[in-house]
């Protein structure tokens, strides 16, 4: 699988078909010196496009706020890469941590998986957790706020 004639269609579209489950942007395959990389960017519909974009400006504007205020939290936990967040250690599990709860530096609080590897995301300092902001089995993107520390 050398030549851009020799790539599968079929993993073409399994790759498309986990942008769209994933809701992320950008997916590469590599095997040996193959690489694939499948991105996908929204294109508007014609006509549309005038219509729907002042309305979707203000909110995409508002979030963005928002995330900048919670990143600017001294509690701030942000996710250290892209992946699917899982909040229990094992499904049916209970969770790492609970709003409420006290956590001290270093333990973990939740796991992120990336490229079938789960890594456990630690307290990066002792305190009460204030704010759980990603919800289990869902995407995260690097620099994400997931968690508030008080």
């Amino acid at each position: 699988m050398s030549k851009l004639t020799d790539i599968d269609g079929e993993l073409v579209k399994k790759l498309a078909g986990l942008l769209d489950e994933t809701r992320l942007t950008e997916i590469e395959y590599a095997v040996g010196e193959f690489r694939l990389r499948v991105t996908r960017t929204p294109t508007p519909i014609q006509g549309y496009a005038a219509a729907a974009a002042p309305a979707a400006a203000p909110a995409a504007a508002e979030s963005a706020a928002v995330e900048a205020d919670l990143a600017s939290d001294p509690g701030a936990v942000t996710s250290p890469m892209v992946g699917t967040v899982y909040l229990s250690p094992q499904p049916g599990s209970p969770p790492f941590v609970r709003v409420g709860d006290t956590v001290s530096a270093g333990q973990t609080i939740l796991i992120i998986e990336a490229m079938k590897v789960m890594n456990q995301i630690k307290a990066p300092k002792s305190g009460k957790v204030a704010r759980i902001l990603a919800s289990d089995s869902t995407p995260v993107e690097y620099g994400q706020v997931v968690m508030l520390l008080d």
